[in-house]
C-alpha cells in the first residue's frame, strides 16, 4: 500500500506535527480519504463514509490551531464503530431490518470525541448484532485483514482494526464483552483497551431501534483502538466519566 509519510503515524506524533504547523489537519483527513478511497474496496472497513463532514471538521480544526487553541484529539482523523449513534448516519449494527435507521444524534462518547477535537471519517463495520469474531454482515458485507485479505481483521470490532491497520486514521472506538476489541487488535497487529466496567458512560452504543438512553450490561464496554499503547490512554482519558443524566445534570431527549 502506497503512503505517505503521515499514513501511519501514532496520534501522539501526529498531535505535535499539528501543534508544530508541520502538517495541517485537512492534509492529514485528505491522506486518511485518499487511502480509504484507494485501497477499501478491497478491505471494506468502511462501511458508511462521512468525507464531507469530516473535511470541514478538519478545516475548522486546522482554523483552531492557528487560534493557539489545543485540545486533546485536536486535528486528528478518525475512524468510529458502526454501533455508536452519530448524528445524520445509519446506525444498524449488522441487522438487515435496521438498515435504514438514521441516528438522529451523537452518541455520548462521540460527543466526547469530537470535543476533544478528533475529525470523524467514516464508521466501521460490524458482525451482525456486534455477535462474532469476525465482521461481515449482510448490509455492508464482509471486512477483510489489510494483511491478507483472505483472513479475517477479528470482531466484533473488525472494520476498526481493519482501518487502523490500512492506515486510515490514527484512532478508532469500539466495544468488547467477550473479546470484542482484544480480538481484532491481536489479528490486526494494533492496540485496544477493554476499560473497567462503568468507566466509560455508553449513552448512545444501543442497538436500532431502541432509544439512546443509558446502557449497562453486565461485561459490556466500549473502549479506544489505536497504533500505539500511549494513543489508547489519549483516547480515553477523553472518553470516560459518568454520563451527565447520572448526575442529575438536564438532559432532552430529541
Amino acid at each position: 500500500m502506497a503512503e505517505s509519510e503521515w499514513s501511519f503515524k501514532s496520534a501522539v506524533e501526529l498531535s505535535a506535527a499539528l501543534t508544530a504547523r508541520k502538517v495541517s489537519a485537512v492534509e492529514l483527513t485528505q491522506d486518511a480519504i485518499d487511502r480509504i478511497e484507494r485501497h477499501d474496496g478491497k478491505v471494506n472497513a468502511i462501511c458508511v463514509r462521512d468525507f464531507d463532514r469530516a473535511l470541514s471538521a478538519a478545516r475548522d480544526a486546522d482554523a483552531a490551531l492557528a487560534r493557539g487553541e489545543r485540545k486533546p484529539l485536536l486535528g486528528l482523523p478518525m475512524t468510529v464503530k458502526e454501533s455508536y449513534n452519530i448524528a445524520g448516519l445509519p446506525t444498524t449494527w449488522g441487522i438487515p431490518a435496521q438498515k435504514d435507521f438514521i441516528a438522529k444524534q451523537d452518541s455520548l462518547p462521540v460527543t466526547r470525541v469530537k470535543d476533544a477535537g478528533t475529525v470523524i471519517v467514516g464508521k466501521t463495520n460490524v458482525p451482525l448484532g456486534l455477535g462474532d469474531w469476525q465482521s461481515y454482515n449482510d448490509i455492508y458485507g464482509t471486512t477483510n485483514n489489510p494483511y491478507d485479505l483472505g483472513r479475517t481483521p477479528g470482531g466484533s470490532s473488525g472494520g476498526s482494526s481493519a482501518a487502523l491497520a490500512a492506515g486510515y486514521g490514527p484512532l478508532s472506538i469500539g466495544s468488547d464483552i467477550g473479546g470484542s476489541l482484544r480480538v481484532p487488535a491481536f489479528h490486526c497487529g494494533i492496540y485496544a483497551h477493554k476499560p473497567t466496567f462503568n468507566l466509560v458512560a455508553m449513552r448512545g452504543h444501543t442497538p436500532p431501534p431502541l432509544p439512546p438512553l443509558p446502557f449497562e450490561r453486565d461485561l459490556s464496554v466500549i473502549g479506544p483502538m489505536a497504533r500505539s499503547a500511549a494513543d489508547l490512554s489519549l483516547v480515553l482519558d477523553v472518553m470516560a466519566g459518568p454520563d451527565p443524566i447520572d448526575a442529575g445534570l438536564a438532559y432532552r431527549l430529541e
